[in-house]
This record gives structure tokens, C-alpha cells and sequence, in this order.
């Protein structure tokens, strides 16, 4: 099965859709969270999700905020802003969506999905070898999915040496899968590698192949939709450098 994996779209529907059109055919769709939150398409952001065939999906910090079930003083001030601005915003269906989303699931025998980490599904970053080593005890699979980070990752557990390690994949370079993984696709919505192109990465269920992708997208009309809506500079800079 072809699976297409996706994390931290962020509520930026160009970014999404371009994914959606480069990805090509797949036969499934694994969302990692965070629909929504900094960008200023929450609404269509969701209904384009929910509507894809195969939807697995777990909810994100922003998700959980967006929906009232985290106080908005957990985040930075512009941050938090843009969750007020997407509270105010969503609609019914949306929410209704989000409220039906667990926090870790298993889509298949081989992969378990989490936003942050199976650990700490919403708040944990895992950012080195460290948390990697620590999380891959709280996970039963060969591998684990993640986002949070916005930032490609690969964390490989090697049980000869009793090591992780930490690899950053090349765009484009199909990676064979074996042992104990945990990998981040990167963001959709929202790269934070100095890489402005959107993130996602492609998974077969039946080779255990992770393809990770980048596609450019018009961000010039998210960051003109961000400021229409009056949300915070600081999260139409950023798009444009990948930070």
C-alpha cells in the first residue's frame, strides 16, 4: 500500500494541495497533526483532509488548543494570537472533525503514528538521539511516524551497538527501512529547516520504502491571506525562508 504521510500543515491550503498534487497516486493518507494553527486556512485545511480516502489521522498541540482543550498560555505570544484567531474561526464541522482524533494510533502492523513523540503524543519534541532512545521503549512497532519538530528526520535504533542515530534524508532519495525507525516527515505548512518547500514523505507498506519529498508552492498568496486576516507578521516571514 501506498501510503502518503503528512504532518503540520498549519492551516496553509496551497502548501496542502500542492502535496496532494505532486504525491501522485496513493491508497492512503497518515496525518501527524496540526491541522491548524498559524496559517489562515483552518477550515479548508480540514475539510480537504477529512475528505481524502483512507484517512488516519492523530491531532497536534494546535488541534488540541484549537478545540479549548489547552490553555493558550502554553504557547509564544504570536502563536498565541493565531490559536485565539483560529478559535474564533472554525466552524462546527471543523471542530467536530478534531474532537474525533486519538492521540496515537497503529494504521498498520509495522507503524505506529504520534504528533510529538509516543511518549508525550502532543507536547514532546524529538530533536536528538536522546529522546529518540528513551521513546523508542514506548512504542511496540518496527517503526514510528512523528511531526511536531517541522523538520525531516530519521532516528535509527541499532541493536548490534545499542545506538541511535540521527539522519537528516535527502529529498527525493528512496530509503529501505529495517530494524527500529522513528521518522518525521517534515511540515507541510510551516518548514522550519531553512528549506521553504513543503514537506511530506511517501511510505510502502509492502517494501518498508520511506520516500521523503519537497514541493515548492505559491507563498506569496498564503503570506498576503496571512495578513488579510491580520495574524502575526512573524508567521508570513517565516515562510519565505523556511524557519
Amino acid at each position: 500500500m501506498r501510503v502518503l504521510v503528512v504532518s503540520d500543515i498549519h492551516a496553509n491550503y496551497t502548501a496542502f494541495e500542492a502535496v496532494l498534487d505532486n504525491a501522485g497516486d496513493f491508497e492512503a493518507l497518515w496525518c501527524l497533526g496540526d491541522i491548524v494553527g498559524y496559517g489562515p486556512d483552518p477550515n479548508a485545511c480540514v475539510e480537504l483532509l477529512s475528505e481524502q480516502k483512507n484517512l488516519v489521522c492523530v491531532p497536534g498541540n494546535h488541534d488540541i488548543a484549537a478545540m479549548g482543550q489547552m490553555p493558550t498560555e502554553a504557547f509564544n505570544g504570536d502563536a498565541r494570537l493565531s490559536m485565539l484567531w483560529q478559535q474564533r474561526v472554525l466552524s462546527a464541522s471543523s471542530m467536530d472533525f478534531l474532537n474525533t482524533l486519538q492521540q496515537v494510533i497503529e494504521p498498520h502492523e509495522t507503524v505506529t503514528l504520534a504528533h510529538g513523540s509516543p511518549r508525550d503524543p502532543i507536547w514532546e519534541y524529538m530533536i536528538n538521539t536522546l529522546t529518540a532512545r528513551v521513546n523508542f521503549l514506548e512504542f511496540k512497532t518496527d517503526f514510528c511516524f512523528v511531526g511536531h519538530t517541522h523538520v525531516p528526520s530519521i532516528f535509527w535504533y541499532e541493536e548490534e551497538t545499542d545506538r541511535v542515530l540521527l539522519d537528516i534524508p535527502n529529498a527525493g532519495e528512496p530509503i529501505e527501512l529495517q530494524g527500529r525507525v522513528i521518522l518525521n516527515p517534515g511540515s507541510v505548512g510551516q518548514p522550519r529547516d531553512r528549506d521553504p518547500r513543503a514537506a511530506y514523505a511517501i511510505f510502502d507498506t509492502e517494501t518498508k520504502i520511506w520516500e521523503p519529498h519537497r514541493v515548492e508552492y505559491d507563498i506569496k498568496s498564503v503570506q498576503a491571506r496571512i495578513r488579510e486576516a491580520n495574524l502575526p507578521e512573524r508567521h508570513a516571514l517565516r515562510l519565505e525562508e523556511g524557519w
